[in-house]
């Protein structure tokens, strides 16, 4: 990583958490704007409703009390006994009161513009009650004569007068109302403005936020899939190198296993028949020389043994010269004799024409896994199982151990048997859990010529 790349990196933050907290910033201003405009909104609209259902039932109110002042007047005047007159009288004055108090609350919900036709009103129910004053001082006989006249000339056309001011302004009421509901549509239709330029601004910083974002990120995967490029690049690179370090430690032990057999082994054999020679000619009386040859004689058989030994660890010769099985079998005599455990091999239909490849990686991962039983597992019995199928060579190999958890213990030889497997294009699986023993299991792929080999035999068996 350049130098130039943390300080592109903290200039690519600021400016997205700039962006985004404008944008978030934006969006808080526009929804508590809108929640104020909301409140006027409805606040306005309760208040002219409000004022609406006042003065309605305001003019309700002076409506009926002008119906019901026209009946109690004709009562009254059609109404001979002097005591249910003053019953009427009584009533029209409460009845007068009535619509004052209603004009009154009018009144108080007016505007200035307003004034002009409730004034009209007010002046028509004057001149009603006033219309009405000279009548209700009318004696029984008077009420007689002139009461139905009354009624007709100067009653009935006095409240319709009244009656139509009120229907008028009623009129108004709804016209008003009307207007208020116009006026709610035009606070409506500028709030809808507000809201798409806040809405449009909202888009247009979230949209080069996004492009500014998307390109951030585009860049970022492009650098994320060129470094895994180069790691996984470097891992190839890893894995070949590894692969062609084990095949130089193979052909490394071979060379060396070879040079002990060929060599060494050779040159020790020689010299024992060299002692030989010269212990055959040594005459009899010279005891300390012969003990002496007896010893070097001794010495030479041990260091044949060991070179031997040494050589078959390295490369064991019958691995090239007879084939995987009968390596494995000398394998297990070997380490059950060193070790003390019951190793058992069995194999079932395994080529003896297998690469190899296979056959050292099969022989390895044994040889490292009978070594990790005798060392690690503290095995008694190991039980080594090879079987062979069309398309693959299976590796099974069971011991009855202390286990260990196979999940977070991964040694270094577990490692390098995994990598044998894989670089063959294998399958490699450790099962294992604390005191049940360990199972390892290698699935190898069959070379496609010896798979179309054993395609046949399989087909017939």
């Amino acid at each position: 990583m350049g130098p130039a790349e943390p300080v592109a990196q903290s200039r690519t933050r600021l400016v997205l958490l700039a962006g985004f907290g404008g944008l978030l910033a934006l969006m808080a201003v526009g929804g508590f704007d809108a929640i104020q405009v909301l409140r006027q909104i409805q606040s306005r609209n309760v208040q002219i409703r409000q004022v609406f259902l006042t003065r309605n039932r305001a003019l309700e109110h002076i409506r009926s009390s002008l119906y019901l002042s026209g009946t109690v007047v004709r009562d009254y005047l059609l109404d001979p006994e002097l005591a249910g007159a003053a019953d009427e009288l009584g009533r029209l004055r409460t009845l007068r009161s009535e619509m004052a108090s209603a004009m009154d609350a009018y009144g108080r919900s007016l505007t200035a513009g307003e004034a002009e036709p409730v004034q009209a009103l007010q002046a028509g129910l004057t001149a009603y009650w006033d219309g009405l004053e000279p009548a209700l001082r009318w004696s029984p006989q008077q009420r007689r004569r002139q009461g139905y006249a009354f009624v007709q000339r100067v009653l009935l056309p006095r409240r319709a007068a009244v009656l139509d001011l009120a229907d008028r302004i009623a009129a108004l009421n709804e016209k008003e109302l009307n207007g208020g509901d116009e006026r709610l549509e035009e606070m409506f239709g500028r709030f809808r403005r507000r809201l798409l330029v806040m809405l449009a601004a909202t888009l247009s910083m979230g949209l080069v936020l996004a492009a500014v974002a998307a390109s951030h990120i585009l860049r970022l995967e492009r650098q994320s899939a060129a470094r895994y490029q180069l790691v996984m690049r470097a891992q190839n690179e890893l894995k070949e190198l590894s692969a062609r370090l084990v095949k130089a430690q193979e052909e490394e032990r071979r060379a060396i296993s070879r040079e002990l057999h060929d060599e060494v082994g050779q040159s020790l054999s020689a010299l024992l028949m060299e002692l030989g020679n010269l212990a055959a000619v040594v005459p009899r009386n010279l005891e300390p020389l012969q003990r002496h040859l007896e010893s070097i004689r001794k010495l030479a058989e041990s260091s044949v043994q060991v070179a031997r030994n040494m050589s078959l660890l390295l490369r064991p010769s019958m691995l090239d010269d007879f084939g995987l099985v009968p390596a494995l079998e000398w394998q297990a005599r070997e380490s059950s004799k060193r070790t003390g455990m019951a190793v058992s091999v069995e194999a079932d239909e395994v080529s003896d024409n297998l690469p190899d490849d296979h056959n050292t990686c099969v022989y390895r991962v044994v040889q490292e896994a009978l070594h990790n039983c005798a060392r690690h597992a503290q095995a008694h019995s190991v039980r080594i199982r090879v079987r062979q199928t069309s398309r693959h060579i299976l590796l099974s190999i069971q011991d009855d151990g202390r286990g260990f958890d196979a999940r977070r213990v991964r040694g270094l030889g577990l490692v390098g048997m995994e990598e044998r497997v894989q670089h063959l294009g294998g399958s490699f699986q450790v099962k294992s859990e604390p005191g049940r023993g360990t199972v390892l299991e290698v699935e190898l792929p069959v070379p496609k010529e010896l798979a179309a080999e054993r395609a046949p035999e399989v087909q017939n068996a």
